[in-house]
């Protein structure tokens, strides 16, 4: 009898670590689920255009801004050097989201490998922390033309630059990497299924079983050693600038000043600010707000600044402006 029953235990006991492992191989094979926006599935369809608008906005605006700062020697100078890697990072961040998402609203495509979830969440994260990189060093250089511009022209280099495009992209993978691992620790279930139009480390950890503690530590670790410190850095140095712009002797000069700056700010304004909101709605208007709301901002703050960045740009900026006008005319005449 009690041979019996040793052997029933021990055929439970495989059985269970056999369910086990197909649990935790079942997501890994199957892949995962994108459910678009929950609650708002009959609007799919209508959502999808303004959407699909913004983002070939963002793609028409970006590309254009790319071509008219490569194009025109002129604007080979620092500044417009990081506006160009802004503007080819926003391209990549939309296009990391929205096709996807796209597919999802028009053909139902909500399926996606397991590998390419977690693909996609790593070059969203990567793209967003080295945005906010970019915008830092800009806000620099910044600092460096209105606090010192007699050395601007010394301290902002090609090898600083250089310089500085390796440090933030190592920064940005160092930051984002890691978050593989920790996902791919995991325990994964049956259920597979991800409430968003697209993947992001959140979404993937909570299909787990195990505990997901040291994730949800990492990513706001990460999160605070990246953008909050961005922000922190970014407050810094326009604190300084204000207080040398102030200190200017004339009117003129201070405008002039300001205006030199003023596309900058609107732009770190227009990412920030939306990032902010959605994180803070997320972590205490939870359960107040309704989850399509959430995923609304979410999907909206990956289209919306790569989308007005280039028209703040050519609109506040005397030199793309005259760049843009000089490109198309030079197409213009080889085109005859």
């Amino acid at each position: 009898m009690t041979q019996v029953r040793a052997l029933q235990k021990i055929m439970a006991l495989s059985s269970a670590n056999s369910l086990a492992a197909l649990n935790n191989s079942d997501t890994r094979m199957t892949g995962c689920l994108l459910t678009g926006i929950p609650g708002l599935e009959h609007l799919h369809i209508w959502l999808s255009l303004p959407f699909c608008a913004m983002y070939i906005a963002a793609l028409a605006g970006n590309g254009i801004l790319i071509c008219v700062i490569l194009s025109q020697s002129s604007l080979h100078e620092p500044v417009y050097i990081f506006l160009s890697m802004l503007a080819g990072t926003d391209i990549l961040l939309s296009t990391s989201t929205m096709p996807k998402a796209l597919a999802n609203f028009w053909l139902s495509s909500s399926h996606i490998s397991f590998d390419g979830c977690l693909t996609q969440m790593f070059f969203i994260h990567f793209l967003f922390v080295a945005d906010s990189a970019v915008l830092l060093t800009m806000a620099f250089g910044c600092y460096v033309a209105i606090c010192s511009p007699l050395r601007y022209a010394t301290v902002v280099t090609s090898t600083v630059i250089g310089k500085a495009v390796t440090a933030f992209l190592t920064r940005s993978f160092i930051i984002v990497f890691p978050s593989i691992f920790l996902l791919d620790r995991l325990h994964y279930c049956r259920i597979n299924i991800i409430a968003r139009t697209f993947c992001e480390h959140t979404g993937i950890a909570r299909l787990s079983c195990s505990g997901i503690c040291i994730n949800v530590w990492y990513g706001l670790a990460a999160a605070l050693l990246s953008t909050g410190l961005d922000i922190i850095l970014i407050s810094v140095s326009y604190v300084h600038i204000l207080r040398a712009v102030f200190r200017l002797p004339s009117q003129d000069a201070r405008s002039k000043a300001l205006s030199t700056c003023g596309s900058h700010v609107c732009v770190i304004l227009l990412f920030y600010i939306p990032a902010l909101f959605s994180v803070f709605a997320y972590r205490f208007g939870g359960r107040r707000m309704p989850p399509y709301v959430h995923i609304l901002l979410a999907n909206l703050h990956v289209v919306i600044p790569p989308m007005f960045n280039p028209i703040i740009y050519g609109v506040r900026t005397k030199q793309i402006l005259e760049g843009a006008k000089q490109m198309f005319s030079d197409f213009t005449k080889e085109s005859r």
